[in-house]
């Protein structure tokens, strides 16, 4: 993996079961110049208040210290232990259960428990100075409410990171301050990029999930298109509930996802206010490398990726609404929360579909995946019937994993 790909058409299967491969992920590119999510700053408005989340699976604690916000590698550098135990809390210092070394909420070492022994017996040496051991900080920054945070000091900021249009797309979704309305987590036996290649791959949204066509809430036929950032690694899909007046496409097609038949006792998941006043009920937008906002109706959500090694990958739903929600629409984001999520009517089927890959993958003798749908650029596009926003989301980890 340490060559360019002779081209973005075709994936090696190995891409998905070399340890060396993740290791150098590990490395290269998730502690390198990316933005991951933090969390909302909802969560955390005054000062002492903290939260906790990782980064492919490294801990991390963002905390308010005064009015900024801090986030550091929840482990002490005494020994390595946990700092913050819990999800979410407030402190006015940081102190580890395990040698009661404390560190203020800058990061700076402030107490080592009996740094001088005990009637002049053991202890630190005497050259030892706190000043030398600070908590390992990221670089911060809320963007429309989300706090997001880098390993890399020197990273460019969030609407240069991103570009203008993938920032339009946060922020049509992100108007006003979020607050955390649910939580989910599932488990998929993949490797990471078999879902983020899945997020990013509008052609099979509407053959995939059964649930999608035959309620006709995202359907290749209906107004949308692609958006892809220069960089190429993130993505927006879109599409409008207005129903196009011709479906034959889908009829010729004899989809299994294309179940007129059937229908709801209780419609109510299926309901869209069209809250941002343009007709849009589907948004999936992708900021490399492993963060998804999805708009489904009026479903909101943060889908967090966290890699647990080659051939597994966590996936956390922060489900969001605003503090002005109207109860009609805050019952609607409540009943849509069941469109997706680890048993959701919509995306169950990704987590299938991804151990699917995975499974075929150590045994692929060689074989690629091929990517040809829509050219081979990764060029923004009218049409979903295409796999360019994957293509591009290869570009950029071919990018990142070669400096």
């Amino acid at each position: 993996m340490k060559d360019a790909l002779p081209s973005l058409t075709e994936i090696p299967y190995s891409a998905y079961t070399e340890q060396e491969t993740f290791d150098r992920e590990m490395e290269t590119l998730f502690q390198g110049p990316v933005w991951h999510f933090l969390g909302l700053a909802s969560s955390i408005q005054k000062a002492g208040d903290f939260i906790t989340n990782e980064i492919a699976g490294i801990p991390v604690v963002t905390v308010r210290s005064g009015v900024e916000y801090k986030a550091f590698v929840n482990r002490c550098v005494h020994r390595g232990s946990l700092l913050c135990l819990e999800q979410k809390g407030k402190i006015d210092q940081f102190s580890c259960v395990y040698h009661g070394w404390t560190y203020d909420l800058n990061g700076n070492l402030t107490g080592v428990a009996f740094e001088r022994g005990i009637k002049g017996n053991g202890g630190m040496p005497k050259d030892f100075n706190k000043s030398d051991y600070t908590l390992r900080e990221l670089k911060v920054e809320v963007f429309c409410g989300v706090i997001f945070g880098s390993f890399d000091k020197k990273i460019a900021p969030i609407e240069s990171y991103a570009g203008l249009e993938i920032t339009q797309g946060m922020s049509r979704v992100l108007p006003k301050t979020p607050i955390l309305i649910g939580r989910t987590s599932q488990l998929i036996h993949s490797n990471w990029k078999v879902y983020v290649e899945n997020n990013h791959d509008s052609y099979h949204a509407s053959i995939l999930h059964s649930f999608f066509t035959t309620f006709k809430l995202n359907r290749l036929t209906q107004a949308g298109g692609i958006v892809i950032n220069e960089a190429g690694g993130s993505h927006i899909s879109f599409s409008k509930r207005k129903q196009e007046t011709d479906d034959h496409a889908y009829d010729s097609e004899k989809l299994r996802s294309n179940h007129e038949e059937f229908g709801l006792k209780d419609p109510g998941a299926l309901a869209f206010i069209d809250e941002f006043d343009d007709q849009i009920s589907l948004q999936i937008l992708t900021l490399f490398p492993l963060i998804v906002f999805h708009q489904i109706s009026n479903s909101l959500c943060i889908r967090q990726i966290i890699p647990r090694g080659v051939k597994q990958v966590e996936i956390v739903w922060w489900y969001y609404g605003f503090e002005d929600d109207t109860d009609t629409l805050r019952s609607a984001r409540l009943m849509q929360i069941n469109l997706v999520g680890p048993a959701g009517y919509i995306s169950m089927e990704d987590g299938a579909v991804g151990e699917f890959v995975q499974r075929n993958a150590y045994y692929s003798e060689g074989a690629s995946g091929i990517i040809k749908m829509g050219g081979d650029d990764y060029k923004s596009s009218p049409s979903r019937v295409t796999e360019a926003a994957i293509r591009g989301f290869w570009k950029q980890y071919h990018d990142h994993m070669r400096c």
